[in-house]
C-alpha cells in the first residue's frame, strides 16, 4: 500500500512520539507499503521551524536516508485542490489531500478535520484492529 503521511504523522514517526497511533506505526514500519512525504510537509514545517524540535532540511535528509520517498507538488496537485469539498481551510492538509487523491495513494492522518474528507482515512481504519488492554 502506498502512504502520504501528513505532517504531524511524519514527525511523530521519526521521533518515535507516542501520539503516533500503534496500527499507524505498524503501517509506516511495514516493509510492503511504500511510505511518502509531501514536500508541501517540509514547506510547513520550514514556515513552523521556530517551534519545531528539529530542522526542516535535516528531517527531510534523514527521511530520505531511511527509505521514505518524497512527493513534489505540482501543477496538477494544485488544481485538485479546487476538487476538495469546503471542509476545513489548511492549505498544507488540502494540498497533500489533493496530492494523494492525484496520484491514488492513501492520505494517512489522525486529524479529525482532514478525516472528514472522501477518501482520507486513519490507520485504525486501514488495519481494522481493535487492540484489548
Amino acid at each position: 500500500m502506498k502512504l502520504l503521511l501528513d505532517t504531524h504523522m511524519l514527525i511523530w514517526a521519526a521521533t518515535n512520539d507516542p501520539k503516533l497511533s500503534y496500527e499507524a506505526a505498524l503501517l509506516i514500519e511495514n516493509p510492503v507499503n511504500e511510505v511518502f512525504f509531501s514536500a508541501a510537509s517540509i514547506w510547513e514545517m520550514t514556515i513552523k521551524a521556530d517551534k519545531l524540535p528539529i530542522d526542516p532540511g535535516i528531517f527531510r535528509t534523514s527521511l530520505l536516508r531511511n527509505g521514505y520517498k518524497e512527493l513534489s507538488v505540482s501543477s496538477e496537485h494544485a488544481l485538485g485542490v479546487r476538487l476538495l469539498p469546503d471542509i476545513h481551510k489548511d492549505p498544507f492538509d488540502r494540498i497533500m489531500i489533493a496530492q494523494a487523491n492525484v496520484e491514488g495513494i492513501t492520505f494517512l492522518t489522525q486529524d479529525g478535520n482532514a478525516l472528514k474528507y472522501p477518501g482520507v482515512r486513519s490507520a485504525k481504519e486501514i488495519t481494522n484492529f481493535k487492540i484489548v488492554k
